[in-house]
């Protein structure tokens, strides 16, 4: 039981360490109105309704890392976040349920669309990096 305690203390440090770097980095990213040039892992509500609150345009990715098409989606999410104006959020949906459950989360990958707070377009499944700077084009 102690072997779990501390694999969960890594765990939350690691967390906490990786959300330092990403509050650095989007701080520095919004300064100039452009989204962080790379995801930023949200855990709960209150960080997701910040990211949406602080950029213009927002994806948010909702994935489980035992998810293959997820996987497969990891790439072209990192793309987007890095050549777009467009803030990408992530969010686990194995480690914030309730928070997957209030956007109506019921497969993933799933994506959400943010323009200007709200939410504009929701996606299922995996899909192409031209289809999703089409739909930020769009909204940008």
């Amino acid at each position: 039981m102690s072997g779990d305690s501390t694999i969960e203390d890594i765990r939350e440090q690691k967390k906490q360490q990786l959300q330092n770097e990403t509050d650095d980095d989007s701080a520095s990213a919004s300064a100039d109105g452009v989204g962080p040039a790379e995801p930023v892992y949200v855990n709960g509500t209150d960080e997701l309704t910040s990211t949406i609150d602080e950029y213009d345009v927002v994806l948010v990715d909702f994935y489980a890392d035992w998810c293959g098409p997820c996987q497969m989606l990891e790439p072209v999410v990192e793309s987007i976040a890095e050549t777009t104006d467009a803030a990408v959020a992530k969010v686990d949906v194995d480690a914030n349920q309730q928070l997957a459950a209030q956007f109506g989360v019921q497969g993933v990958p799933t994506m959400v669309l943010f323009a200007d707070g709200d939410p504009v377009k929701q996606m299922v499944g995996f899909e192409d990096e031209g289809t999703l700077r089409s739909l930020i084009e769009q909204h940008s």
